[in-house]
């Protein structure tokens, strides 16, 4: 019973799928790597030296955006908030992020971190070894990010 329910599901999502490509729906598209510039992240929203590979930008009906962030050791963002929250896949190497009031925590590669809509923090790499991560985000009425304040060297190094 459950085997023909599968079927069924399965027909009906293919059947779906083909009548959306009829349809004229758009193609797919690849963004090759090394496609877009690299710019180097600016002195009011990091400290150290940072790279901001762009990987896409929102496509409607679509909000999220994403690029890839490189902190060479000792660099980080300033604080800031996101409307709609953030996810941190981390790539390479190990770094930190706090939340404001929070403890300071290491993320290392291959973790996701989850920062909810709102929450004032700052991510980047710890004070000996450079991170790499992958940072997706939704905007509201166009707006991704709320910039802050820089953290200061004793914010960043108070465990």
């Amino acid at each position: 019973m459950w085997r023909a329910a599968l079927i069924a599901s399965v027909v009906v999502s293919l059947s779906l799928a083909a009548r959306a490509a009829d349809s004229g729906s758009e193609p797919i598209t690849i963004a090759h790597s090394g496609s877009q510039p690299s710019v180097s992240g600016s002195t009011q929203r990091f400290a150290g030296q940072v790279r901001i590979d762009p990987l896409f930008q929102p496509k409607a009906p679509s909000r999220v955006s994403g690029g890839r962030v490189t902190f060479e050791q000792g660099a980080r963002t300033a604080w800031h908030t996101h409307p709609l929250g953030q996810t941190l896949i981390v790539t390479s190497g190990r770094g930190w992020i706090q939340a404001w009031g929070d403890e300071r925590q290491e993320i290392a590669a291959g973790d996701v971190v989850s920062i909810p809509a709102g929450v004032k923090h700052w991510h980047g790499a710890t004070s000996t070894t450079g991170m790499t991560h992958i940072a997706l985000q939704e905007a509201l009425d166009s707006k991704n990010v709320n910039w802050l304040e820089q953290v200061t060297d004793e914010q960043y190094c108070k465990p």
